[in-house]
């Protein structure tokens, strides 16, 4: 488990994380999204221990990680900007990162640069943007790590990559329990990867929560009566947004979607339906409700 408690980190003009706090369960991919600037990547530094905060506490596994090698040894991070030795290819790499990581495997950085179609003799010089990245990711899987932290995580991947890369994630959570935390400016990137999603702004979560959770108490209804009607008339249930043209309203409600639609069918309308939300609408309603624009916040 990673645990940020109050969690504070300035800079020398401005401060990049405000008294954050949060909770990240072992085995799950826990995804960050935000705007430039919103503190995501020095949220990951300092996770990573390559930060210290100046107040406040993150540990992994009620350990410190900042000059803690035992814990650092568990741990891989995959910035945003990559950086690799000057002439190195994935080859030399591999020794650095063997001489680094106890639980380096060669095998399976074999099996990867394999499944990537990557030479592991080429010079990265001659690697586009999505190769190196892709580079990256062989070599820190590579070290079995339990704490996979990526920034931008698919940048510069086509989507053939994309989808290969979750799939590995997939399964080193699934298989040796790791606990993955990606970042990503899209919401969408990140909907059909993450157990659990946390936006960031202006160095602070502002909102956080379980991406089933989020899907199934919130959902858009369609409904139609022959009689005038207006918002009123649904007064029971917890409505975070109302529109009505004629007969015909949309609206979201949070709670419980069986009760919900039987209670309004009681109502004898001449059209219900139950419309599914995407995670960028949930998160949009969410953040209205908790006072905050949510479009200009990603922005």
């Amino acid at each position: 488990m990673i645990k940020a408690e109050n969690v504070t980190k300035r800079f020398e003009n401005f401060t990049a994380l405000d008294n954050l706090s949060c909770i990240i369960p072992k085995g799950c991919i826990y995804g960050l999204v935000g705007s430039n600037g919103a503190g995501k990547s020095t949220f990951l530094r300092l996770i990573a221990g390559i930060y210290k905060p100046e107040d406040g506490n993150i540990t992994i596994e009620d350990a410190t990680v900042y000059e803690n090698e035992l814990a650092k040894n568990k741990i891989i991070f995959i910035p945003d900007e990559l950086y690799f030795l000057p002439q190195s290819n994935l080859k030399r790499m591999a020794k650095l990162y063997s001489s680094m990581y106890e639980n380096f495997s060669y095998e399976r950085f074999h099996n990867l640069c394999e499944t990537f179609k990557l030479s592991k003799k080429n010079n990265f010089n001659t690697f586009s943007k999505g190769m190196k990245r892709q580079a990256a990711i062989i070599l820190g899987l590579s070290a079995m790590p339990e704490y996979i932290f990526l920034d931008e995580t698919f940048d510069g991947l086509d989507p053939v990559v994309r989808n290969l890369v979750k799939t590995i994630l997939y399964s080193d959570v699934l298989e040796r329990n790791s606990t993955a935390i990606i970042t990503s400016h899209s919401l969408r990137e990140l909907e059909d990867t993450c157990d659990q999603l946390a936006l960031l702004h202006k160095g602070g979560i502002v909102f956080e929560s379980d991406v089933q959770n989020l899907k199934t108490n919130l959902f858009k209804i369609q409904l139609a009566f022959n009689d005038e009607y207006d918002k009123s008339k649904f007064n029971e249930l917890d409505i975070l947004s109302f529109n009505k043209k004629g007969k015909v309203s949309n609206f979201i409600v949070r709670g419980d979607r069986e009760a919900t639609y039987t209670k309004l069918n009681d109502m004898e309308p001449i059209l219900l339906e139950i419309l599914p939300l995407s995670l960028e609408e949930v998160f949009i309603y969410e953040m209205e409700a908790l006072g905050y624009a949510f479009n200009e916040i990603l922005m």
